[in-house]
């Protein structure tokens, strides 16, 4: 099974009619696409009313990817050792009961910062993670290249397997150290997550910058490109039961468009929608 959709469902106005209301882009945006990444939990918890919410604005079918909450991945530095880690994660369980209990969880995304490289004292915070995850299905990015040098690779990819990690494998710019080589290898066998983040290789690292958002994922796949992700994806089937694309490259607005044409190029299902809602008919 193939999945593709879209980070986040507020920023892509061109799947809306004009005047859509904040609440109710969810509901539409669950007619185009059958999963989407919550990003906004990274930056805040989110209460438990609301994923219940969500969850009752889509499809019995639909599902999410909730990204792990900034203090959980070390976003915020030191909040994993302040003492206050087990209720951050608690908190952050609880918050997606309502999406688990509905069968809508696909996984809890863990994104690691640039500064996460590896170490020992890091495949601990790893291992401590996945015991305060238990029972939760865990995907894994990396920021950090030391995880897929040669001499870290293979057991990165086998450490992932032994932890029933999902390997949440990326398309991104190579531009240094904090940015991470594509690596085609399933690591669970129910699961895997593509992220396709651009390939803007001179807005990547301009995170200090005030308008970062606005340039690191501005980016548009061409049709060779995305042709060969439909080779890559082809290839991962073999591996893995589930393969859930999510595009990233939110800033020029280029995502929407470049879901679906992947979709097309898989022969996935595209939802018939009524010409004025798909914008993106000829």
């Amino acid at each position: 099974m193939i999945r593709v959709g879209l980070a986040g469902w507020g920023d892509h106005d061109e799947l809306y009619p004009p005047g859509t209301s904040a609440k109710d882009k969810l509901r539409k945006y669950s007619i185009h696409y059958p999963i989407v990444e919550v990003d906004s939990t990274f930056y805040a918890i989110q209460s438990a009313d609301r994923f219940a919410r969500w969850e009752e604005e889509t499809p019995p079918s639909f599902q999410f990817i909730v990204k792990a909450y900034q203090g959980m991945t070390g976003h915020q530095r030191g909040a994993l050792n302040n003492g206050n880690a087990s209720s951050m994660f608690e908190a952050f369980r609880e918050s997606i009961r309502p999406v688990i209990e509905a069968g809508k969880l696909t996984a809890a995304l863990f994104q690691y910062p640039p500064w996460f490289d590896c170490t020992r004292d890091n495949v601990r915070i790893l291992r401590e993670t996945k015991e305060r995850m238990e029972g939760i299905p865990c995907a894994l990015e990396f920021r950090h290249q030391s995880w897929f040098t040669d001499a870290y690779k293979e057991k990165t990819l086998t450490f992932m397997k032994e932890e029933s990690w999902i390997h949440s494998i990326c398309d991104e710019p190579q531009a240094g150290q904090g940015s991470v080589p594509t690596v085609l290898q399933a690591t669970h066998p129910e699961i895997t997550m593509i992220r396709m983040h651009g390939r803007n290789t001179t807005g990547w690292n301009q995170g200090s910058a005030p308008n970062w958002r606005e340039v690191r994922y501005l980016y548009k796949y061409n049709n060779d490109e995305l042709l060969e992700w439909k080779s890559h994806i082809l290839q991962l089937q073999e591996q893995t039961k589930q393969i859930c694309v999510i595009f990233n490259n939110n800033s020029g607005g280029d995502a929407a468009g470049n879901a679906k044409e992947l979709m097309e190029l898989l022969g996935l299902e595209i939802p018939d929608i009524p010409k004025q809602l798909d914008l993106f008919s000829t």
